[in-house]
């Protein structure tokens, strides 16, 4: 009587039976919380979202498939090729000369002064002289070697009160040989007295002989600073 109590056989049996596995156990539970619908909810939830993620994924791989396209290559050509495809050719000896001759004419372009009609000499106030003088202009008196004969004086004078002519072109021309420039702020003709003591990119600083025009007469001055952008360097 005080001994352990001794089930009986059938009931042990089934119990035995139903706890053999855990999935039986599982299933017990469910059933005794009333979890039941709610596990099928979520068992059908999951399966459409399985689906639903197959078919996006599908979906997204025929379009990647789609919009892919074929690769390119790029390159790059000279502009020598757009003119001529087939690569520089050899010139002829015609095209040879002519290209000279282009080139040439390219370092002789024409003066606008070169256009302009031959003056001739008409006197202000003519008179009769002698027949030993002059009767007529002398000949060559429009080139530049006859004013380089001129003095320097005399070219001055031309310059300043000869304004557009001919005559002014030709006297800059030859004031340039002898070393003289046209400073375009002052409007005077300066020439080196000696060699500068400074010498930049900007400007040059010594001793300079100038002309001036107002008192007629060549001076000097020490020290000057001839800067290069009032420098008239064209070449006449």
């Amino acid at each position: 009587m005080n001994g352990p109590v001794s089930l009986p056989m059938t009931q042990l049996k089934d119990d035995t039976d139903g706890m053999s596995s855990l999935k039986s156990m599982a299933e017990k539970a469910v059933v005794s919380a009333g979890l039941e619908e709610h596990l099928q909810t979520n068992t059908s939830t999951t399966t459409f979202t399985t689906e639903t993620s197959s078919f996006f994924d599908a979906n997204a791989k025929t379009d990647s498939q789609q919009t892919t396209q074929p690769q390119t290559t790029e390159i790059t050509l000279q502009p020598l090729l757009g003119v001529a495809p087939l690569g520089p050719q050899p010139l002829s000896k015609e095209q040879c000369y002519q290209l000279a001759m282009l080139e040439a004419a390219s370092h002789h372009l024409p003066h606008p002064s070169d256009s302009e009609r031959l003056r001739h000499y008409l006197p202000r106030n003519p008179c009769p002289t002698p027949p030993y003088h002059h009767q007529v202009m002398p000949p060559h008196m429009d080139s530049v070697e006859f004013f380089q004969r001129l003095s320097t004086e005399t070219l001055f004078f031309i310059f300043y009160y000869l304004e557009g002519t001919k005559a002014q072109y030709l006297a800059a021309k030859a004031l340039k040989k002898q070393s003289w420039r046209f400073h375009t702020k002052y409007m005077m003709w300066f020439q080196r007295h000696e060699e500068p003591k400074t010498i930049t990119d900007e400007y040059e600083q010594g001793t300079y002989i100038y002309f001036d025009y107002e008192k007629w007469g060549q001076r000097k001055k020490e020290g000057f600073t001839f800067e290069y952008r009032y420098l008239e360097d064209r070449d006449l």
